[in-house]
């Protein structure tokens, strides 16, 4: 009798931490916003945007106000939490938290410099850049209002303005994904590579605007009535496609949001080592219902094995006929997607790893063969598991959490004559379970710290390595590309040309070689 209290209370709470977490990434919900800081003049000085004299536009500079010009939400505490959890760590995110209350009763400049405080005190510069470069551009550019960012697309020069925020958290967004000449903002003080938590106001001199002198400009005002009606920007008029971006946190960190996160936490860490455990140490058929049980969803279409007895004539199939195993070949959502395609084939199969740290290794529940970037090496290692049984290969070489594919490497279509093409998605509604930085050892457990983690497992029609048209045989490269298409096609998601050293230049700085010895 006393359990049924327990359940009543635990779903509740459950729902509770669901509904505040919202839609999954990637896809925008506008929900109303009740950690507004208190409203300011919103303005955007450049020309009229009623005006038909658009021939004095080239030889005019805006000055765009970031926060009233071109983000849609006044709050600006969503921005200074994701910087104190993904810079400094969940203990500094608590403490924002819990300064909130108070926050909302000071004036806007004082909450400003009192989240300033909280969020860079005694952060290296590089810590915070990173998080400037790789994290917040996508938060910016999901709150971008649409007509706001019509306005920037009308002038050639275009000075920003952010008055709340400082430089350093807007500057990478505004010049790589809006395309802003230059980017004005308050400055926070450093020592010996540090934050020191204090703004300070950088002179006209000091921001270059001395080369903005004897140009023309004229004011256009936004209303709060105005901005009430404005529309999220949508994917395909971002002025550059968002491909990459890091971070744990995949949500928005509004107050709400995030106070459901710090309340499931408690729960959090021991239901992650529960389900890890489980899915180390447990059969698949006994692991995928507990699994189920305890939040992780799974769903398989169009699965090439049904029975147990299936697989094993498949496998034996397959190395009578071509001596080896079967090479799937899947898009990389995260580490996990090897041992989802075991599970939903029943049976072990081997996973190509490159740069995967030995505690991602060791917690595999199927054998993982690392690469060594050598090919000749490489292949020798890949042909030999072949001749074993069952491989996974993950071509893109890196996760990409956005709709886009990565350029495949070409080497698997040397393998074999026929590959098996599965197609993943995956969802995580509080955090990413792939990281660029050094903690990537903690990536599963991170997937596993959802309330509500997902996978989708599409197997795919086999497809020929050997490929003819108009009698000239495809080359490795020409085939790898369709299969790559394939998989976008399946998913709706688009290929694009970019590899893993540039996701890992992009967001990190580095060629994404990870220290083996963690």
């Amino acid at each position: 009798m006393a359990s049924k209290p327990f359940s009543k209370s635990f779903f509740a709470f459950y729902r509770f931490v669901r509904r505040r977490l919202g839609n999954p990434p990637g896809q925008h919900h506008h929900r109303r916003n009740t950690s507004e800081i208190p409203a300011y003049p919103e303005i955007i000085q450049g020309y009229p945007v009623a005006s038909e004299d658009d021939d004095k536009l080239p030889n005019q500079v805006l000055m765009l106000d970031i926060e009233g010009g071109l983000l849609r939400s006044r709050s600006l505490f969503p921005y200074f939490m994701l910087l104190a959890i993904e810079a400094g760590g969940f203990l500094r995110g608590l403490i924002l938290l819990c300064l909130y209350p108070f926050i909302c009763c000071l004036t806007q400049e004082v909450q400003s410099r009192v989240m300033v405080m909280v969020c860079f005190l005694g952060l290296r510069e590089e810590k915070v850049a990173r998080v400037a470069r790789a994290m917040l551009p996508k938060h910016f550019l999901e709150d971008t209002g649409r007509e706001g960012f019509e306005i920037v697309r009308r002038f050639k020069r275009v000075v920003g303005l952010s008055r709340m925020i400082p430089r350093v958290m807007v500057e990478e967004f505004l010049k790589e994904y809006i395309g802003l000449d230059l980017v004005m903002g308050r400055e926070v003080k450093m020592v010996r590579g540090r934050y020191v938590g204090l703004l300070e106001m950088e002179s006209d001199k000091r921001l270059g605007l001395e080369n903005l002198e004897g140009t023309e400009m004229e004011v256009y005002l936004v209303s709060p009535a105005q901005k009430k009606q404005w529309s999220a920007l949508p994917r395909d008029e971002y002025p550059r496609p968002l491909i990459f971006h890091d971070g744990r946190l995949a949500f928005r960190p509004t107050p709400e949001a995030t106070l459901a996160m710090f309340m499931w936490l408690p729960l959090a860490i021991p239901l992650t080592l529960l389900r890890t455990l489980v899915f180390v140490n447990l059969p698949y058929s006994i692991s995928l219902p507990i699994g189920t049980a305890s939040g992780v969803t799974t769903r398989v279409i169009n699965s090439p094995i049904s029975a147990p007895g299936n697989a094993k004539h498949h496998e034996a199939l397959a190395q009578s006929n071509n001596r080896q195993g079967r090479l799937y070949v899947c898009n990389h959502r995260t580490l996990l997607d090897p041992v989802y395609i075991s599970v939903m084939l029943n049976k072990k199969v081997t996973a190509v790893t490159y740069s995967v740290s030995r505690v991602s290794e060791l917690l595999s529940p199927i054998q993982t063969i690392r690469l060594t970037r050598n090919r000749d090496e490489d292949r020798g290692r890949m042909e030999h598991s072949l001749h074993k049984g069952d491989l996974v290969i993950c071509p893109e070489g890196t996760t990409c959490r956005e709709p886009y594919l990565l350029r495949f490497s070409p080497l698997f279509v040397e393998l074999v004559n026929e590959v098996y093409p599965v197609a993943l998605v995956n969802w995580s509604n509080m955090f990413y379970g792939t990281s660029t930085g050094r903690s990537k050892y903690l990536d599963h457990f991170y997937y596993f710290m959802n309330p509500h983690p997902a996978y989708i497992v599409e197997f795919m029609g086999r497809m020929p390595t050997y490929v003819a048209i108009n009698g000239r045989r495809c080359d490795s490269f020409e085939v790898a590309n369709m299969v790559q298409g394939e998989i976008g096609r399946v998913l709706g998601f688009e290929p694009t040309k970019l590899s893993r050293k540039d996701k890992y230049l992009i967001l990190a700085g580095n060629e994404g070689i990870v220290d083996t010895k963690q």
